[in-house]
């Protein structure tokens, strides 16, 4: 089953943040997205049955604040993908796990379970942190060198990894971590799952190439995404060893005309946006996460509003599927979609997009 997922064979889709209230829209309308265990199964099933490949949950705790608190309600990603799996044939589901908060003994039980209910469809997203607030809430110190924080992560990996992939009782002594008499069953399902990291600092970039199957990164477009395909790739092969997929975020607003979709993006998203929500999220990002330049935050507060920041697509079917195949062309593995209604927009999507994307040579037919 994970050979389907990592083949290169075509562009593979994803779902992004649809465990999280609003999903990826920072904005006031009523009808954003409530992210209920319900919502989150039929769109499971949905996409299941349309054909995506993958969703992606994230984890989160507390909200960024504003009108609506953006991201207030969220699922647990790991008890998510364990349900979504048991309920599903296909498609595979990825835990978000942060390393600062979860024992790796306990993550590496818990995720190998995970993969066991699903057949060997579960997928591990490592997230090294950045959210201070989050941390605060934990009641735990967030390093201020960046390079410590994947340097414990990097720890924490090696310690899930071998758990999965050692049989008996051993010591492990490490930097951060020293357990004693530690071991680990049962396996995962079919050999190591899926790993994919969101990097795009620095650091976070060469953390996937090193131990990753996707690298999962935030560009401006398919133009300079070209260029980081090829850095990370690069990167991965001549220092590691190692061959990566590069996969990137996108929001879409999807509608038979472009002017019909870009009216409803300047409805939710300009109009409607939870404004005070998106410059906390702006702040945080800048200060924290170093994934963004001070010049990208000022050009992107729009995209932060419509979709957290990442790159739109927006306009009639042929110019969705015409952008994608963009990111297909500058070398992109995959991307993630996220829509203010999943459902409603995942139908359209794979009413309209997907076929001519299939015509156009970027997707097989599932």
């Amino acid at each position: 089953m994970t050979k389907s997922l990592l083949d290169g064979a075509d562009l593979k889709l994803g779902l992004f943040s649809a465990n999280c209230s609003s999903g990826m829209a920072v904005t006031k309308i009523e009808e954003r997205w409530k992210a209920t265990w319900d919502d989150n199964l039929r769109l499971a099933r949905l996409a299941d049955d349309v054909g995506l490949d993958f969703m992606l949950p994230i984890a989160r705790w507390i909200g960024y604040g504003g009108e609506t608190n953006f991201h207030e309600g969220v699922l647990d990603p790991v008890a998510l993908a364990a349900g979504l799996l048991a309920e599903t044939e296909r498609i595979f589901v990825f835990a978000t796990i942060h390393t600062a908060f979860n024992h790796p003994l306990v993550s590496a039980k818990a995720m190998a379970t995970v993969d066991q209910i699903g057949k060997g469809r579960a997928g591990l997203n490592i997230v090294a942190g950045w959210n201070k607030p989050e941390y605060d809430a934990m009641g735990v110190d967030l390093p201020q060198d960046h390079d410590d924080r994947y340097a414990f992560a990097q720890e924490w990996w090696e310690i899930v990894r071998r758990l999965w992939t050692e049989f008996g009782r051993y010591d492990i002594d490490g930097r951060f971590w020293q357990l004693k008499g530690a071991e680990s069953m049962p396996k995962p399902y079919d050999g190591l799952l899926p790993i994919l990291n969101a990097g795009s600092s620095t650091q976070g970039r060469d953390f996937a190439a090193r131990n990753s199957n996707v690298v999962f990164t935030v560009v401006g477009g398919p133009d300079d995404g070209a260029g980081v395909v090829q850095t990370v790739q690069a990167n991965a092969r001549e220092n590691y060893g190692r061959e990566v997929g590069v996969f990137t975020p996108s929001y879409c607003v999807c509608r038979p005309t472009k002017a019909e979709a870009e009216e409803f993006h300047r409805w939710y998203a300009d109009e409607h946006a939870d404004w005070d929500a998106v410059d906390n999220l702006m702040r945080l990002q800048g200060m924290y996460a170093q994934s963004f330049s001070e010049e990208m935050l000022a050009m992107f507060r729009g995209r932060f509003a419509g979709g957290h920041g990442v790159c739109p697509l927006i306009g009639s079917p042929d110019d969705v599927a015409a952008e994608i195949k963009r990111f297909w062309d500058a070398g992109f593995g995959g991307m993630t979609l996220s829509f203010v209604d999943y459902v409603g927009e995942l139908e359209y999507f794979a009413q309209e997009v997907l076929p001519r994307l299939e015509a156009l040579g970027v997707r097989q037919p599932r």
